[in-house]
This record gives structure tokens, C-alpha cells and sequence, in this order.
């Protein structure tokens, strides 16, 4: 049995600065970056990371965005808005991460698990072909990406955790209506309260 690491759309365009910004995002991109340093290799047996790669999602994108559904043009693919934040790149650069999963190519795809790796191995394939039963999701927003991640990790069948100490929400509400729908689906959370800073 092994445990995974999933590290949600730390990107540019999702922390301060970017396209879509979420108030904590370089912080919790700084913190991420050393949970990997200090915990890879370790505590899990395999880190890897989701990326937003939009090129033609459709309506996600929009002039009036909802903000639920549709949201302003973000990491669209080959932009500098789609990498990686600074703060948490190295740790890809320097092999601390095992694989990334692109997802979104051409639809809203907010979970992970709707993503494929360079090889084109969905995520769920990926794990399940070395041993993984146990995740951890971390990243940004809690109440996005991360949410939908970790409710299709149970939905796979994988056991899943969400370390609120290295997620950070959007809004108080919808953070709160999420660890309600996390409780409801039996995904653990440990932590304390993500509330957007």
C-alpha cells in the first residue's frame, strides 16, 4: 500500500497577480513547496501535480463570468499564467515531483482525476498501477479544484485526505459548504480552517 501526494494548480494565475487570483495563493505555494522537500520520499511514496491547460474550454471562459462555472480567460496553454508559481516550480524542476497531470484541454475539467499525464495516463491509472490507495490533495482553491479532486479520489476509490494547512480557499461560504460535501463523502480533512487570507 502506498500513499500519494496531489498537489492542485499551483499556478500563476491562481495566486496574486494572476488572472484569477486567490488571496494566499504565493503562500501556500511557498508552503506546499517545502511539505514536498520535507515529505517526498517519505511520508508519500509518490507526489505528483495537476495543471489547469486550457487551449479551447469553451464557455468556462467568459466576458461575465459566474465565477461557479465560467471564469475570466486562465492558464491557457504555452502562457506564462498556465506555469507554475515561483515559489513552488522548483520543486517540479528538481524531480521532487513524480508526474504532472494536464486537464482542461478543451472543458472546465476542475478535478484531477480529468486529467492525463504527458504519456496521455489518467490519473487514476497512474496511481492505481503503483500501489495507491491512500491520497493527500493539497493546492489551490479548496473550494474548487481541490474540492473536486478529492471527491473524485473517493469516487475512484482511493482513500483521501485534504491538508487544509496547504489548501486555501476562494470565500468563506463556499469553503464551509465544501468541508460540509467533503464530511458527506468521506474525505478526512486535517487542519485548520481554510479561510481565504
Amino acid at each position: 500500500m502506498s500513499r500519494g501526494l496531489i498537489v492542485v494548480d499551483v499556478q500563476n494565475d491562481f495566486c496574486e497577480g494572476g488572472s484569477v487570483p486567490v488571496a494566499g495563493g504565493a503562500r501556500i505555494a511557498a508552503a506546499i513547496a517545502e511539505l514536498v522537500e520535507r515529505s517526498g520520499g517519505r511520508d508519500y511514496e509518490y507526489v505528483v501535480a495537476t495543471r489547469d491547460h486550457h487551449i479551447d474550454p469553451g464557455s468556462h471562459f467568459s466576458e461575465n463570468p459566474d465565477y461557479k462555472d465560467s471564469f475570466p480567460v486562465h492558464c491557457v496553454a504555452g502562457n506564462e499564467g498556465g506555469e507554475f508559481h515561483p515559489h513552488f516550480a522548483p520543486a517540479v524542476v528538481g524531480g521532487r515531483i513524480d508526474a504532472v497531470f494536464f486537464k482542461g484541454a478543451h472543458s472546465a475539467s476542475k478535478s484531477g482525476f480529468e486529467g492525463a499525464d504527458e504519456q496521455g495516463t489518467p490519473l487514476t491509472d497512474w496511481l492505481r498501477s503503483r500501489g495507491v490507495e491512500d491520497v493527500d490533495v493539497v493546492g489551490i482553491a479548496t473550494d474548487h479544484c481541490v474540492r473536486a479532486t478529492a471527491l473524485d479520489a473517493v469516487k475512484a476509490g482511493f482513500r483521501a485526505r485534504v491538508l487544509l494547512d496547504y489548501s486555501v480557499g476562494v470565500a468563506p461560504d463556499t469553503t464551509a459548504s465544501t468541508l460540509d460535501d467533503f464530511r458527506q463523502a468521506g474525505v478526512a480533512v486535517s487542519g485548520e480552517t481554510p479561510v481565504p487570507r
